[in-house]
């Protein structure tokens, strides 16, 4: 299991020695679906490397909106780089979306890469900026049923494992609207 994150810190940059350093400090989590790892507003301890499963980061409104922020899968990294900057509270929920396992790292070793400058600090800041300035390029270049199409076709997969109610808020549009690009689509 560990070795996928040994890998991942590899493709970073980081020496296998220094990978697996890393990687004997993760902790194995083995999550049912619909598990908090972080509720809006708590403080993380941790950073997670899902292996296998989908997890789910949103905004909470107190009127009881949710507002998708972002879908992570394989191989992915979940951490909230605001609240590790600013030593605040997380500003979103982190669940997880199916039954998951994940590799667990405690957050004081990304708050010391920051405090050094570490590269595999840097190198995953820099992944980072690249993902959200493709974001919002895909939400701003694109109309809601271009968003809806480019997601199918370039998320087949978790298109299939997510509700119609999150992949909306996501796609940043109502469901009944999401209904109806649906439907358009499917009478083309």
């Amino acid at each position: 299991m560990k070795e996928a994150l040994d890998h991942f810190l590899q493709q970073l940059g980081a020496t296998s020695e220094q990978a697996h350093h890393i990687s004997e400090q993760a902790k194995l989590l083995e999550l049912p679906t619909r598990h908090i790892l972080l509720n809006q507003g708590e403080y993380s301890e941790h950073c997670f490397f899902l292996l296998d499963g989908i997890c789910h980061a949103c905004y909470l409104t107190e009127d009881g909106n949710q507002f998708s922020k972002e879908f992570y899968w394989d191989q992915d990294v979940l951490l909230g780089f605001e609240s590790l900057i600013t030593h605040q509270a997380s500003p979103f929920l982190l669940e997880t979306l199916s039954a998951c396992q994940l590799l667990s790292l405690p957050i004081q070793l990304l708050q010391e890469w920051r405090e050094q400058n570490n590269p595999l600090y840097i190198k995953l800041v820099e992944r980072q900026l690249i993902y959200k300035e493709q974001k919002e390029r895909f939400m701003l270049m694109h109309t809601p049923e271009e968003r809806f199409k480019l997601f199918s076709e370039n998320f087949p997969a978790l298109l299939e494992r997510i509700t119609d109610y999150q992949l909306a808020s996501y796609l940043g549009i109502s469901p009944i609207s999401l209904s109806r690009i649906k439907k358009r689509i499917n009478e083309k």
